[in-house]
């Protein structure tokens, strides 16, 4: 049971396979022995902009352009959730992340070896 991770203070690295949500280093199944956040991006840039537009005022940060499938979308806005401290959700290919976190997103992209640029105002 040493495998089971129940609290951790990691920077939202990806330890876990996707699929068979065990350790990279006990994964079995087809998904590869990497991490899909290490899959280092390789097309054009990221766009990280604020809007308010459409939701009853509230502001929410807008990740577009990412050159990922919806499970790493999905594992990424995770990661972004946690780190913000704040909802969000995966739609048409953005990630939504509630607040205005442009700042703290596009280090933490950068640090991840995206291109990422903010967008808009």
């Amino acid at each position: 049971m040493p495998d089971r991770l129940v609290y951790s203070t990691d920077s939202g690295e990806v330890t876990h396979c996707p699929v068979c949500h065990q350790p990279y280093r006990h994964c079995r199944c087809d998904s590869g022995s990497q991490p899909a956040a290490s899959s280092a991006p390789s097309g054009g840039s990221v766009r990280v902009s604020r809007e308010r537009a459409q939701r009853g005022g509230k502001t929410v940060t807008v990740i577009r352009g990412l050159p990922a499938s919806q499970s790493e979308l999905e594992t990424l806005a995770r990661s972004l959730k946690r780190l913000c401290g704040a909802g969000g959700t995966v739609k048409n290919g953005t990630i939504e992340i509630q607040g205005d976190h442009c700042d703290k997103i596009l280090a933490h992209l950068q640090a991840l070896g995206y291109r990422a640029k903010r967008a808009g105002g």
